[in-house]
């Protein structure tokens, strides 16, 4: 086998939350060229149809599932039409997740506890889902989606909430890699810097001072960018790395 085979995901089975669109959905598209049969998750139907409208155009074939996963039986069933589906579940990328920018003192327990509950608690319960799995085959890999927002305090915009939760599962991550590993389960993450995405406003010019001058390489990433990170982690490549936080910042942190 050479260097590059290690890479390719030919006959794994995938799973991504939050795969419809964003990073989720640039992840789903680049674990599908690398070889693998793929499942996005997420709670919009209409969205997921169109992901995999857009996949299609590619050549590629995504399976959707319309999921909320902070609903515990919606993971349950989630899992369980993923295994179906694909013939097995060797590859989770745990994705999904929500934001909030609020001060401290305006920050409410509604915006707190949603996003606890997507960004942690769900994966939690994702992981757990997809483990019990991987377990039961001795094969797995689980790739979690932090940010440097686990690491440093970003700014201008306050976003306690979602800093936790990234630290949150920066640490979850290292936990379930110590535990699992006797199991043939790998479990890692990436930290994502700014990436251009719907949801991301990183061409803003308001915020350019702070998002992407600060960063050595004076520029936002495309989710494309991103990607072939998860690839790495997903695949044999990456076979001796468990509880590792890969940073894809642009050199943001180092300063």
């Amino acid at each position: 086998m050479s260097v590059l085979d290690t890479f390719k995901l030919n006959g794994r089975k995938a799973l991504v939350t939050g795969g419809n669109r964003g990073l989720g959905l640039a992840f789903a598209t680049a674990l599908a060229q690398a070889g693998a049969q793929v499942a996005i998750a997420a709670r919009d139907a209409e969205r997921n149809a169109l992901a995999v409208a857009e996949a299609a155009e590619q050549g590629l074939t995504f399976v959707p599932i319309t999921a909320d996963i902070t609903d515990d039986d919606d993971v349950t069933r989630m899992t369980a039409e993923a295994i179906a589906a694909l013939g097995g579940l060797d590859i989770l990328v745990n994705n999904a997740g929500t934001c909030f920018h609020n001060d401290s003192w305006h920050a409410t327990d509604d915006e707190w506890s949603q996003v606890f509950d997507l960004n942690v608690r769900a994966l939690w319960k994702c992981s757990l889902a997809a483990g019990s799995h991987m377990t039961d085959a001795g094969f797995g890999s689980i790739v979690n989606i932090g940010s440097i927002s686990g690491l440093i305090i970003n700014r201008p915009q306050w976003q306690h909430a979602y800093n936790a939760s990234k630290a949150a599962v920066h640490h979850l991550t290292k936990s379930l890699a110590a535990e699992w590993a006797p199991a043939g389960i790998r479990v890692n993450a990436v930290a994502p810097g700014y990436v251009k995405t719907e949801m991301a406003p990183v061409d803003r010019p308001d915020l350019r001072r702070f998002w992407i001058e600060d960063a050595p390489q004076q520029r936002y990433a495309l989710p494309e960018e991103i990607a072939p990170a998860v690839v790495f982690l997903a695949s044999d490549a990456a076979s001796f790395i468990t509880g590792s936080v890969v940073v894809a910042d642009g050199g943001y942190t180092v300063y």
